[in-house]
């Protein structure tokens, strides 16, 4: 079973901030779940019409169905920004501008207003108006090439590095700017790119190879190059992780598994790498998974099972701290980092598309036959 966390009365940091997002895929939404766990009151601002890409991400909003093409419906976004801090959009570079809710009139309506914006490129340069996916963004960093076994191609890893990464370095970058606007007075605009994040993350390996030290995809200790930093199969077909860098995890290591070091090639042997993986791959097939962490259990030698998603949900360390909680059925990773005194509520299940448009348009103080005019003549919608 899925362990819940206690639910303090306590709210979260961001309590008494207001986001707007105007609704998009990946990231952004990504990010404007990280605000809403943390306590900010997100509304989110979907087309008429719209549809839900993964309700996770959309967990903790308020939903409203606005059409961003009626220019009733970019007053009303307009009429949103006075009480809003944070504004989020993720259009492509241009386009916020063309519906007539670019920085500039933003600012000029709410002159301490935050203005996140996230693409893949930028807001500059030669790519900023072509398509692209995470694994263009990885392309273009670095990233890509150096993932993959050694003598085969780049290997495309799972959108996280570029779609993910750049929505936490949008959260960052528009907090940042929200504690900067706390002492002057002044918003601004955090140009966040999926780009720029994946550069970002490689800031070590970038430093690494600047000294000589990282050589080329799949022949270095961390990117599977080495034997004592890999995943194994074992006997029952599952795998497990070893990740013994440190002599003494590594002199551990070999003692489970039943290797005298004195008659192996040296642990920094890189010659000597091919020949024990295909010996550790040997003896780990001999026993199962459950075996081996038996095995391993109490000794310090940097091995843990590789569980599938549905298994790390299960796994007793997660189930103890809390990492997964259930809402309505469905399974969702628990708001994180972790507040001493301000922890947010459990969170809410997404809402239905545009399920609250009456109230937060009413909330703006428009009548209710203003709110019947804006919906005859579709600027709102839900």
């Amino acid at each position: 079973m899925t362990s819940t966390p206690t639910q303090t009365s306590g709210t979260g940091p961001l309590t008494g901030v207001r986001v707007i997002e105007l609704g998009g895929i990946g990231p952004v939404p990504f990010a404007g779940m990280m605000l809403s766990d943390m306590g900010a009151e997100v509304i989110q601002i979907h087309r008429p019409g719209g549809e839900s890409h993964v309700r996770i991400l959309e967990r903790n909003r308020r939903s409203i169905c606005v059409n961003l093409k009626h220019p009733d419906g970019v007053d009303l976004v307009m009429r949103l920004l006075d009480q809003a801090d944070i504004l989020l959009e993720g259009f492509r570079p241009g386009v916020a501008e063309r519906l007539g809710l670019g920085p500039e009139p933003c600012l000029a309506r709410r002159s301490r207003l935050i203005y996140g914006r996230m693409t893949g490129y930028g807001q500059t340069g030669p790519y900023a108006s072509v398509a692209g996916h995470d694994l263009n963004y990885i392309a273009v960093a670095g990233v890509l090439s150096t993932i993959g076994s050694a003598g085969g191609p780049p290997v495309p890893p799972m959108n996280i590095v570029a779609d993910y990464g750049g929505a936490m370095l949008l959260v960052a970058g528009v907090l940042a700017a929200l504690v900067e606007a706390g002492r002057s007075g002044i918003g601004q605009v955090v140009d966040t790119a999926m780009v720029d994040a994946a550069a970002l993350l490689m800031a070590p390996f970038y430093d690494t190879a600047a000294k000589g030290q990282w050589g080329p995809r799949g022949t270095n200790v961390i990117d599977s190059g080495a034997h004592f930093y890999q995943a194994y199969e074992t006997a029952d077909g599952h795998y497990v992780a070893v990740a013994a860098i440190e002599p003494q995890y590594y002199a551990a290591l070999l003692g489970v598994l039943g290797l005298d070091a004195a008659t192996l090639p040296a642990q920094m042997d890189r010659d000597a790498w091919p020949w024990l993986k295909a010996r550790f791959a040997q003896i780990f097939r001999t026993r199962t998974r459950p075996e081996w962490c038996a095995s391993f259990d109490g000794v310090e030698a940097c091995f843990s099972p590789v569980y599938t998603p549905a298994e790390a949900v299960e796994a007793p360390h997660n189930v103890d701290r809390g990492t997964f909680v259930t809402i309505d059925g469905v399974v969702h990773p628990a708001p994180a980092p972790r507040f001493s005194r301000t922890s947010a509520e459990l969170p809410r299940t997404a809402p239905g598309i545009g399920q609250d448009t009456d109230a937060v348009v009413t909330g703006l103080g428009l009548t209710e036959e203003e709110v019947r005019e804006l919906r005859a003549v579709g600027a709102i919608g839900g």
